[in-house]
């Protein structure tokens, strides 16, 4: 059974269709598919009129995906990648910013959780080098490991 080639357009709606796209990402996937009568930039402008491309909806998505897992480092460096706009970028930064002490103890929990608090400078290193390898920034693993290391110490009393 033969599939009759799919427009530029319907490329696009059916990566659309699989999860949230931002423009530059679209125009890199689909620039290879452009042939001569074509005008990707319409195509896309199009949708995006249309509500089909919206930024917010990827950067809602992308934090929805990641922010439990990963820092607010790492998620703004996936926003950037997207090509989304830095106004855009820093609104979802300040947001995440609020909870990112918590979400950074929870990652630590179930990576490092079941054992004691480090008790070596290698292992605190370890562990350290762990979260912001995740895009946590410095001061909250910090404060992350501190507290772990009080929440440990009011455990034995």
């Amino acid at each position: 059974m033969a599939f009759a080639k799919l427009s530029l357009k319907g490329r696009a709606l059916k990566l659309l269709s699989q999860r949230e796209h931002s423009r530059k990402e679209l125009e890199s996937k689909l620039s290879s598919h452009v042939e001569e009568g074509d005008d990707l930039n319409a195509i896309l402008d199009e949708l995006e009129t249309k509500n089909f491309i919206s930024p917010e909806r990827v950067a809602a998505s992308i934090v929805h995906r990641r922010a439990s897992r990963m820092g607010t480092q790492r998620v703004v460096q996936e926003l950037r990648s997207k090509g989304l706009d830095d106004t855009l970028i820093k609104a979802t930064a300040a947001e995440l910013q609020s909870t990112e002490f918590e979400r950074a103890m929870s990652v630590w929990k179930s990576k490092f959780g079941g054992k004691e608090p480090a008790s070596t400078p290698q292992e605190k290193a370890k562990q350290m080098r762990f979260l912001a390898a995740r895009g946590f920034s410095g001061d909250v693993v910090r404060r992350v490991l501190k507290s772990a290391g009080q929440a440990e110490e009011g455990d034995l009393e």
